[in-house]
């Protein structure tokens, strides 16, 4: 696409929104007030943050943004987060620079971005499922943005040396420095004594923007506390943070680079709330999120790129025990470097056995996942062993991408040895609706129950679409073909009730 660079989206939206005021005639009190606040709040406004000098950038790209439709243009600092490639012959693993720019906003900015190498030839904003499709002339392109994104600006099928922009909302409440319930970091580079910070209950740890803290944030047997604000955890002694035996902890929309460890560990913690956080992990056993043995934990709006599974799910190891219930990954994206965006199961406790149960994953962009490991595929796993039960679990529109190597779907009740004592209890009750899948040709999918007392019990996928065809039991086929042999999936003996409907099929039985 070689057209000219215009305002032209940005003119036409604000010229609707005129056209728009001219035409409503609004009468009560309450009408007018709730405009004016509607007005307030979609007021133009642009935060930008500097990068401190000492953090390490990238050349790729020259990034600005301005509120739109004819605000100053303001040019972004690019950090510097790594990513990793698995030689799968060796086993090495290959470093990649890439880039990143943030902000905040609200009402509409327009984003330019100069790819500096020159040669464009392709540019792609992802997720796809944005539908942003940007104007390009050479080797500057521009889009809007009317709402908080976090996008990946491709060019010409790079996926590591690529643009990884977070826009995010503005801060409705930004703490003051002296605030006694704070521990407030401003902009430039801190360290703590040991590489690790120990949370009091009832504080908050506060990274504005443009804050960079080289330590692991620590909430161990605290209450109500929590980290927040626009600043970045990087190089860290461990992992970015650790929650454990707490309870009610908020963490907000930071960004993790390059931690020596998972980006956010939970285990035995109830009430958590993990919200806007971005992640970039190039290490081995980078994973993003994992959760043991905890409940009541929603994530939310979280980008996670990971050089291990993003979101992990477990019960027992190490010295947590306990069921996991009770669990949100919502509107977020996910993108695996290496293994599993979603990994449910793996780890719990031969000697007590642990439960998972109600899990949701709804309204999520996944794209990409890499693993050469037959056992370890999976865009979304559910693995149960070392006697784990996982039930009730709900995954709800969700879109797949293109990804490079693996399976859309694994289900397996498992005895792995490298990880497991004994082999897991079953997989029951599991509802998939509106997950679609767009790209190459799928690998076999594979739902594996161990033997007859230790199946994969009730699953329903209603809405299952790849590359737009809609797999259901009644879509036209042979009749000697299985349902699964569409997709392709190969679901064993020991695989009961497994169900494909169309939505018009699942409203109609919920019906009756």
């Amino acid at each position: 696409m070689n057209s000219p660079l215009s305002r032209r989206t940005a003119l036409q939206a604000a010229g609707a929104t005129v056209l728009a005021a001219g035409l409503t005639g609004v009468t009560s009190t309450a009408a007018r007030a709730a405009d004016a606040d509607a007005d307030a709040a979609a007021e133009p406004k642009l935060v930008t943050y500097p990068r401190p000098t000492a953090m390490p950038t990238n050349t790729s790209f020259k990034v600005r943004v301005r509120a739109a439709p004819d605000g100053e243009w303001q040019t972004l600092d690019i950090w510097r987060p790594q990513l990793a490639e698995i030689n799968p012959t060796t086993g090495s693993s290959r470093i990649y620079n890439s880039s990143l720019a943030y902000f905040d906003f609200q009402g509409s900015v327009e984003i330019e971005v100069t790819y500096l190498k020159g040669g464009t030839n392709k540019v792609r904003v992802r997720p796809d499922s944005y539908g942003i499709e940007p104007e390009l002339l050479g080797d500057t392109l521009r889009f809007t943005l009317d709402q908080p994104r976090n996008v990946v600006v491709q060019i010409n099928d790079d996926i590591f040396d690529c643009l990884h922009l977070f826009a995010r909302a503005i801060e409705k409440k930004k703490p003051e420095a002296d605030d006694p319930n704070v521990i407030y970091y401003g902009p430039g580079v801190h360290t703590t004594a040991d590489g690790y910070l120990n949370v009091p209950s009832g504080k908050t740890v506060y990274l504005d923007g443009g804050a960079v803290l080289k330590a692991t944030l620590v909430f161990r047997d605290v209450e109500h506390a929590g980290l927040a604000g626009r600043g970045v955890l990087a190089g860290t002694a461990a992992g970015g943070a650790l929650v454990e035996n707490s309870r009610n902890i908020s963490i907000g929309a930071v960004t993790v680079l390059n931690p020596n460890g998972y980006a956010v560990q939970l285990g035995e913690a109830t009430g958590v709330t993990i919200k806007g956080l971005g992640s970039f992990s190039s290490k081995g056993w980078g994973d993003g999120i994992d959760v043991f043995c905890s409940s009541n934990v929603v994530v939310d709006g979280v980008f996670m790129r990971n050089s291990d599974d993003c979101i992990a799910i477990y019960t027992h190891r190490w010295e947590y025990y306990g069921d996991t219930a009770d669990i949100t990954v919502r509107n977020s994206t996910l993108w695996a470097d290496v293994a599993h965006p979603i990994n449910v199961g793996t780890h719990g406790n031969t000697d007590n056995p642990e439960v998972l149960k109600n899990l949701t994953f709804k309204n999520l962009d996944i794209c990409d996942h890499r693993e050469p490991q037959m056992g370890y595929q999976g865009c979304i796993a559910l693995n149960a062993g070392d006697s784990n039960l996982i039930k009730n679990v709900k995954v709800d529109n969700v879109r797949v991408e293109d990804f490079r190597w693996g399976q859309l779907i694994h289900m397996r009740v498992m005895y792995n040895t490298k990880y497991n004592t004994s082999v897991g209890r079953g997989i029951q009750n599991v509802r998939i609706k509106d997950l679609s899948y767009t790209g190459e040709p799928l690998a076999t999918c594979l739902l594996l129950g161990y033997d007859a007392k230790h199946a994969i019990k009730d699953v329903t996928f209603e809405n299952l679409v790849v590359n737009g065809t809609v797999i259901a039991d009644s879509m036209k086929k042979p009749t000697w073909y299985l349902t699964t042999d569409t997709i392709p999936m190969h679901a064993n003996e020991h695989v009961l009730n497994l169900k494909f409907l169309t939505t018009a099929e699942a409203q109609a039985a919920a019906a009756s």
